[in-house]
């Protein structure tokens, strides 16, 4: 009795899942991929880029009606295919689980392993790696160029280029000389505007804001504010005297003497104890041994091993266009050591250059970045002399609330004419990351599709 009453259960268990597979089969299927596309830009004849773009998959709506972004990754030589995809804004996460708040909800999107070198992209020459904005931007010209070319079906869709850290310096240029190709019709494509998030426009009024932002918080006592002050004077020092590799070198200086002070805070959420290990050297350390630290501290911890091991394991399987002898990240050091005399400079210019352009900019930041702290963010933009400045600063900033839904203040955004500011709470540099709802939210109504 007991054996025909467990085949009448298995018989009934299997008529019922044999109806819920046929009936409703939709429930148990795996994810499907977003349509995607990928490949190699030759830019120069030693150097190649690498791109990875993912079409909008929304489910009431083509990705002809939705927007196109490129993301732009920081370090130099952090990789937005790899970093910016799957700890941020892809549609998986470095478990290759689906991502609630990915931006392919609402546009397209196209990640560039930018500068060459960065990620799968590579050079075959040491003499190839970029020393300057110029030969960035200039290399992303050829990427974009090509791009339009080959996706005819993006020419028209408006295009947006969003960033985050050193990748908004560069979004700043790129957004320029991309505007003027639009105008002499070397590229067609539909340009509506940039973002610049958490955005290393102006070094040094970053590295002005350490310590008083430090000190508001209580992570510096008077003697510790005394100290970063000092070490943010001498930044200043060798900026005014133009010596912008020793004021690399002085800013390396000055985020050891914040390590000691804070116990090792983390520069991209003062909140968070997940800090790479302490890099500080002794004092006497090389100027080579100073530039590996920076390497360390700022790009080497955004190819965590199971990233790395994701990206030269199962994606490059998947990708099947990776050569040889390029290992994923493999580079990024070089990428990172050959820019060295471009950290410090600034590009409030280009950035007043794209106001004047009439190009939509909108810069956003996160509450609880230190390396790019909000009110350096402040204090470079009250620098704009964009004749429209006084209109934006008389605006009262708005609360934004990350869904219908929530009671909470998620944001406060400001705009007038074509620039917009979006001061994003509770987040640290990698907004999408730590307030993922919200940054979607931004990314809406940048677009134009909330508001």
């Amino acid at each position: 009795a007991a054996c025909c009453i467990f085949y009448c259960i298995l018989l009934l268990y299997m008529v019922l899942y044999d109806f819920i597979v046929h009936r409703y089969g939709f429930l148990i299927k795996e994810p499907k991929e977003p349509k995607q596309a990928w490949g190699y830009t030759p830019v120069r004849s030693n150097a190649s880029m690498f791109w990875w773009l993912y079409y909008a998959d929304n489910p009431s709506r083509n990705f002809t009606e939705l927007p196109l972004i490129m993301w732009l990754q920081g370090g130099p030589g952090a990789s937005g295919c790899g970093y910016g995809n799957f700890e941020e804004i892809g549609p998986l996460d470095v478990d290759l689980k689906p991502r609630r708040t990915t931006w392919l909800q609402v546009a397209s999107v196209l990640f560039v392993d930018n500068p060459v070198g960065t990620g799968y992209s590579y050079v075959n020459d040491t003499l190839a790696y970029a020393t300057d904005l110029c030969t960035v931007t200039s290399d992303m010209m050829v990427v974009l160029g090509e791009f339009f070319k080959s996706k005819a079906e993006f020419q028209t869709i408006p295009f947006y280029i969003f960033s985050e850290s050193y990748g908004g310096k560069m979004a700043a240029a790129i957004a320029l000389e991309l505007h003027k190709a639009i105008q002499a019709k070397t590229i067609k494509c539909n340009f509506l505007g940039v973002a610049l998030g958490d955005s290393w426009i102006s070094p040094l009024d970053s590295v002005l804001s350490w310590g008083p932002y430090l000190y508001s918080t209580s992570l510096l006592d008077d003697k510790g504010l005394k100290e970063v002050t000092t070490a943010a004077k001498k930044i200043l020092d060798a900026m005014n005297k133009r010596e912008f590799k020793l004021a690399t070198l002085l800013w390396s200086r000055a985020e050891d003497i914040i390590e000691e002070y804070t116990n090792g805070v983390n520069f991209y959420n003062i909140l968070t104890q997940d800090t790479p290990s302490k890099t500080a050297l002794a004092s006497g350390e090389s100027e080579t041994a100073l530039f590996l630290k920076l390497f360390q501290r700022h790009v080497q911890y955004q190819s965590k091993d199971k990233l790395s091991d994701l990206m030269n394991g199962p994606i490059r399987k998947k990708l099947k266009i990776i050569p040889d002898n390029v290992q994923w990240g493999g580079q990024s050091q070089d990428v990172f050591m050959n820019m060295a005399e471009d950290f410090m400079k600034h590009a409030i210019d280009i950035v007043e250059d794209l106001l004047e352009a009439s190009v939509n900019v909108t810069v956003y930041n996160g509450q609880l970045d230190l390396i790019v702290s909000t009110i350096g963010q402040e204090a470079w933009l009250r620098k704009l002399k964009w004749p429209k400045l006084k209109q934006f600063s008389k605006q009262k900033w708005q609360a934004l609330y990350a869904g219908p839904e929530s009671k909470e203040t998620a944001a406060f955004h400001k705009s007038y004419d074509n620039l917009d500011f979006f001061w994003i709470l509770k987040a640290g540099h990698m907004v999408p990351a730590d307030q993922g709802d919200m940054a979607l939210k931004m990314v809406r109504m940048v677009t134009r599709q909330d508001h």
